[in-house]
């Protein structure tokens, strides 16, 4: 029976060892599970700020574009009138130089 209790006690410093091990190796995980759950937090936290950030771009972005679609209005319209101004400058110069030729070609009045 010694011989037995032997083998027993032989099966039984192995069984501790490997619990033993496992034990050790739960723990293991445990400290990864524990940092990759600290990465999980500090990355979801980066997130949330750069999705902050992110939107400020877009609205800040979207009221330029505005601003600069408005500008492009206003100077079409802008262009447009001055356009209608120099034509019209244009004819009122044609008109003026008509009217001046004209009196060119009439006897002058001459006074008394």
């Amino acid at each position: 029976m010694t011989q037995q209790g032997a083998v027993l006690q032989g099966y039984n410093n192995e069984l501790v060892k490997c619990i033993e091990d496992l034990c050790m190796q739960k723990e293991e995980l445990n400290k990864q599970i524990q940092q990759a759950e600290e990465e999980k937090s500090k990355l979801q936290y980066e997130i949330n700020v750069l999705s902050k950030q992110l939107e400020c771009v877009c609205e800040d972005l979207a009221q330029k574009v505005a601003s600069r679609n408005e500008l492009d209005k206003i100077l079409a319209e802008t262009e447009a009138a001055y356009m209608k101004i120099l034509d019209s400058s244009r004819t009122l110069l044609n008109v003026l130089k008509k009217e001046v030729g004209s009196l060119k070609n009439t006897p002058e009045v001459k006074s008394n």
